[in-house]
């Protein structure tokens, strides 16, 4: 089964099988997109590779960046638009799209993994991001010292990385979401503990 078809039968319901708190848990990738690497202005322009259901176009479009988002499956783009009437969805592997015009923003959460090659994925996405690339992966799955080694070979100069806790399938309290919030600002411990637990964000972007 490809890809595609893997996700077209998930796409009715996905994000509430998938998140046990998806609205809380989005707001909180949103957050730390925004916060992790360079700015972003008012109006910049965001393309979500491997949007899914468009869990993410909400929080961000609230924070005053225009959310475009791309996704291989045909029913997850479709979901997308009912969930959000008048945003941008677009089907099409993520490793093949491409903007009409640059864009100041990509993220790419939970899917950074699928095309082949990762060097030339991160390549394409350098090509058309002008300030930021943003991805996300578990260090129990890809070590962080591969990950960087790649984005470097893609031609990204300035890597930040940040660690995120926020469980996915399982809903805390807002307080010991802020606790979890202060525990990922710990640099090298944060990074540590991301070996075993969570994910880590990732931004890059050129000088």
């Amino acid at each position: 089964m490809s890809t595609s078809e893997k996700y077209d039968r998930l796409a009715e319901g996905f994000s509430e099988r998938e998140y046990a708190a998806p609205e809380l848990y989005s707001e909180r990738r949103a957050d730390l997109f925004v916060e992790l690497g360079p700015r972003l202005a008012p109006g910049a322009t965001v393309v979500d590779l491997g949007c899914g259901d468009g869990i993410m176009a909400g929080p961000l479009s609230a924070r005053g960046l225009r959310y475009v988002g791309v996704d291989v499956s045909e029913q997850m783009v479709e979901v997308a638009r009912r969930r959000y009437p008048g945003v941008e969805f677009v089907a099409s592997p993520q490793e093949e799209y491409s903007p009409p015009d640059p864009v100041e923003a990509t993220l790419c959460l939970r899917a950074f993994y699928y095309p082949e090659d990762r060097i030339a994925f991160f390549r394409h996405v350098s090509s058309y991001t002008t300030v930021k690339f943003v991805f996300d992966f578990r260090q129990l799955e890809h070590d962080a010292p591969s990950v960087i080694a790649d984005v470097r070979a893609a031609g990204f100069t300035e890597i930040e990385l940040r660690p995120f806790f926020t469980p996915q399938r399982r809903a805390l309290p807002r307080v010991a979401l802020a606790l979890l919030g202060l525990l990922e600002r710990t640099g090298p411990l944060a990074l540590l503990l991301s070996k075993r637990f969570g994910r880590v964000f990732c931004s890059a972007s050129k000088l």
